[in-house]
């Protein structure tokens, strides 16, 4: 059945370029796999840009032949550090405090400071309230290209196989995780070179550094020879989604895509993708759905969206699209399914990709979701090609929708291939293919609560399809009493910035440094240590210590070995204590998203743990070192928990160890001064408890702490 062209540059997509070869990489182990092959032939420019970036994944599962590093950080630094001329941009989002948990703690450290300079890493906040940077791609010399659903994070490494329990599947953290699918398309040519170019602007945009082309002496294929293309000598579109923000054009060539797509289609729709909660691509579906004769749409979602915040919100709007477009299913052409495998129990095998296939003249593999914040207010990219009467793009994009139905329905693309030529019917032919392990079932709508469906009644709240005005946020979200004037907030939060900065240079850059030899402190110290003052000038350094992020454990060690332990205990606590509560206040005024900017995802690390249960909460993180004692106190402030909760928690955090420090020392003091196998082995084994002790209290708060773990997140 002859199509009209779907593809409209400056409309449905930014521009159509040409690609020696295309492919489309099924899973993380085919795209880490050729993201590793194509990066190690770069020669100048290396870009990766995600909703999620972990340095720690490991790109491989055994070790390599080339002796360069498995995992993505280490390895980027090392070839970077090998090839002069070579730089490596990486761009992530700075991303909301909710999804903290799930991201690499210090990413401007491990990915910034520690690693070569020719290796750039930012954190992309340069997008309007409440959007996120969700475009992933890479580009290797402008040669070759990667874009899909796929980022190179944690939890996003699968094989086709979907195994209920894979060995190799184990995150950074060390945790087991599920079945994870998603899709990347892989190309080359003026395509790649194109998305090179919108890399460069997203850098840009982001950081205010504009990057040259690559500029190559020598032409050199950049495409992993082990990777087979699937379609050579074709046209690739690319549509985004860029919202209205800070001078750059709204652009709404996602959507207008899918709807166009929608439109043209005759036979099939098959999607797969993580979310279903467009209005708009809803509507489109519905009216393609009451006409007396159109496609068959097979729409293959997730069981359910990980967690209970996710299932409360995105999943009771997917119910509302849901049960619109099943009440319009007059003539009975809309099935939709989720993938399954029988060993996974109430678990389910994570869907993450974003495809759409129309019948077998258009194939779209992107970053966008069917939601309505890739509509319009996420940053977004997608490939689309479009066969135009050619028999060998036919070809590929029926052989790419079949072979991604075989591996959900646990077949063979062959019994796919014959199943759809026996029934005539994309429907029919899933429906015979089922199965009682691998395969695809029937996704029923299930309303969610009547509290939870009343709690959510404005979707634009938690799924908008575009920016969020100010004066919106500010009328519903913030109280009264919080609404002060922009200026003066501004000049408190800068005053207080420049006097901690201030104080911190002094102390890193002037002869102030050398108090933090110890042996230099206790020099001092026992000066003036039998002085009334004495204490007093203790408890007054903790508060002078935490503003400029003196280590507290060296000042609780000196105060110990300064006094006797029941004092010197006493004073540790009060001192560190006095100097929580300023450091807290201090990051009460700074406020949330003034600190975040100064300390990276520290703030939403801990603020989404702080968040959690108060007391204990606190108690457990002053007992686990995530990060150091000011920056904890700071960072406390910003997330606003109670004070109440925040003071007896690093009381009741903090004892144990002072009281453990305090036994040591003089232990370490009496073995000083009596040296005898006696006192030394008493030393060693109150040291031996000690850390023993330490070691099962920090695995029994960890084991507390653990939640279980979908592969399944909004990214």
């Amino acid at each position: 059945m002859k199509h009209d062209a779907i593809l409209k540059p400056g409309e449905n997509c930014w521009r159509i370029e040409h690609a020696d070869r295309a492919t489309f990489l099924i899973d993380g182990d085919a795209y880490f796999k050729a993201f590793r092959a194509a990066a190690l032939r770069a020669k100048r420019s290396i870009f990766l840009l995600g909703w999620d970036i972990d340095s720690r994944v490991p790109l491989l599962t055994e070790d390599p032949d080339d002796h360069f590093p498995l995992r993505l950080g280490e390895f980027l630094n090392a070839i970077v550090s090998q090839r002069r001329r070579l730089h490596a941009h990486i761009l992530t989002w700075n991303f909301s405090i909710i999804y903290a948990a799930e991201r690499e703690l210090l990413p401007n450290y491990k990915l910034g400071w520690r690693t070569h300079r020719r290796l750039h890493f930012s954190l992309d906040d340069h997008h309007p309230v409440w959007a996120s940077h969700h475009q992933k791609v890479a580009v290797i010399d402008d040669q070759v290209a990667f874009v899909g659903g796929f980022d190179i994070s944690k939890r996003r490494w699968d094989t086709p196989e979907h195994l209920p329990q894979d060995p190799r599947r184990i995150d950074p953290d060390g945790v087991a995780y599920g079945p994870f699918h998603d899709v990347q398309m892989m190309v080359d040519g003026a395509a790649a070179s194109a998305l090179g170019e919108l890399s460069r602007e997203r850098w840009n945009r982001a950081t205010g550094q504009r990057i040259s082309a690559p500029r190559l002496l020598y032409a050199e294929d950049a495409w992993p020879p082990d990777v087979a293309p699937d379609i050579e000598d074709v046209s690739i579109a690319i549509a985004r989604t860029n919202p209205d923000y800070d001078g750059v054009p709204e652009v709404r060539e996602v959507e207008r895509l899918y709807i166009d797509s929608i439109a043209a289609a005759r036979c099939y729709i098959y999607a797969e993708n993580q979310y279903f909660t467009s209005t708009r691509i809803g509507d489109a579906l519905v009216a393609s759905l009451q006409q007396t004769s159109g496609p068959e749409i097979v729409l293959n979602l997730p069981k359910q969206s990980s967690g209970w915040l996710e299932q409360s919100t995105m999943d009771a709007l997917r119910y509302r699209v849901m049960k619109r477009i099943i009440a319009a299913d007059l003539h009975h052409r809309l099935r939709m399914f989720y993938p399954d495998e029988s060993g996974l129990g109430d678990h389910c095998i994570g869907l993450h990709s974003k495809v759409f296939i129309v019948d077998d003249v258009l194939a779209r593999v992107g970053s966008s979701n069917l939601s309505n914040r890739s509509m319009g207010l996420d940053t977004e990219c997608d490939l689309a090609l479009e066969a135009n009467g050619d028999p060998r793009v036919s070809a590929a994009i029926s052989r790419f929708r079949n072979t991604l139905l075989a591996e959900h329905l646990g077949t063979t693309v062959d019994k796919v291939d014959s199943a759809l030529s026996a029934k005539g019917s994309l429907i029919a032919a899933i429906e015979y293919l089922q199965q009682s392990g691998r395969t695809l079932r029937a996704l029923e709508a299930t309303p969610p609560s009547s509290e939870i469906d009343e709690l959510i009644l404005d979707s634009n709240v938690i799924d908008p399809d575009g920016p969020i005005k100010t004066e919106w946020v500010a009328a519903n979200l913030i109280p009264p009493e919080h609404r002060k004037p922009v200026g003066r907030r501004i000049a408190t939060s800068l005053a207080l910035l420049l006097f901690l900065l201030g104080l911190t240079a002094a102390w890193h850059w002037t002869p102030l440094r050398d108090w933090l030899d110890i042996e230099k402190l206790l020099v001092t110290v026992n000066v003036f240590k039998d002085n009334p003052i004495a204490p007093l000038v203790f408890i007054l350094s903790y508060i002078l210590g935490g503003l400029v992020a003196l280590p507290v454990t060296v000042l609780i060690i000196v105060t110990l070995l300064t006094f006797d332990p029941v004092w010197g205990a006493i004073y540790a606590m009060t001192g560190a204590l006095l100097s929580a509560s300023l450091n807290f206040w201090i990051g009460y005024g700074l406020g949330r998203k003034t600190i975040r900017h100064f300390a990276g995802s520290y703030v939403n690390q801990l603020s989404h743990q702080l968040s959690k249960r108060g007391v204990l909460t606190m108690t457990a993180i002053r007992m686990l070192p995530v990060a150091p004692f000011s920056v904890v106190n700071v960072l406390a402030g910003a997330s606003h928990i109670r004070f109440r909760d925040y003071i007896f928690g690093t009381f009741f955090g903090m004892m144990p160890g002072i009281i453990g420090l305090a036994i040591l020392v003089e232990r370490l003091g009496a073995a000083v001064q009596n040296p005898s196998p006696g006192t030394y082995a008493i030393f060693a084994l109150v040291a031996a408890t000690f850390a023993v002790s330490a070691l099962l209290l920090r695995r029994w708060l960890l084991k507390r702490d653990e939640t279980p773990r979908s592969a399944n997140n909004l990214g």
